[in-house]
């Protein structure tokens, strides 16, 4: 921004080099595409996202299904990331070897959990696909447009970065270029600096 406002000011000043010029253009094309480009393409990756996520909400909406489920036997697993030694009860996660009744009739069983404190021969809901296999809860449409505004705005951070990092290199080439073109100019008048009539 500070150059942006250097070439307004300095448009029609005879000490303004080219690659002062230079430096704010390329700042102010990085001001207009973080304005304008960053928020569009945060607006169209969420708008994205959110239409795949929501047609995947639908699809697990549409196949899966919640059933009753006995518990037969409380399994106590101890948590990956702590010592199983010094774990504490609130650490240690608990399943459920239970079974259920799928869609076609057959009885399932396995390992599941109950959402709450269930002992043997309690029932509880679980989800269920069409083959009868417990899976996890469908995505809610909800949650669907959440991780598409998430997503959205780390689209938006990234291009905003992506575009700052160009900005940069292009800044870096145009202070090369300034000092090549300052070591040009000392190399061609540094040996006559201080001579009196030198140089004209």
């Amino acid at each position: 921004m500070h150059s942006i406002v250097g070439l307004w000011r300095w448009r029609g000043n005879p000490l303004c080099r080219r690659t002062d010029r230079r430096e704010a253009w390329v700042a102010l094309w990085a001001a207009l595409t973080m304005l304008l480009g960053a928020p569009l393409a945060g607006w169209c990756t969420a708008e994205v996202t959110r239409e795949a996520l929501v047609k995947t909400a639908h699809e697990q909406r549409a196949e899966r299904q919640r059933v009753w489920a006995t518990a037969e036997e409380i399994v106590i697993l101890p948590p990956a990331d702590t010592d199983p030694e010094s774990a504490t009860p609130e650490d240690r996660r608990s399943r459920v070897i239970a079974r259920w009744a799928g869609p076609d009739g057959n009885v399932h069983k396995g390992a599941v959990r109950a959402g709450r404190d269930v002992q043997p021969g309690d029932r509880f809901m679980i989800w269920t696909d069409k083959r009868g296999k417990a899976t996890s809860r469908p995505v809610s449409v909800r949650t669907a447009g959440a991780h598409a505004m998430l997503a959205g705005v780390a689209a938006a951070a990234s291009a905003a970065a992506l575009v700052e990092g160009a900005r940069r290199l292009a800044v870096r080439g145009i202070l090369r270029r300034r000092y090549a073109e300052w070591a040009a100019e000392w190399r061609r008048i540094g040996p006559d600096w201080g001579r009196t009539g030198t140089g004209n």
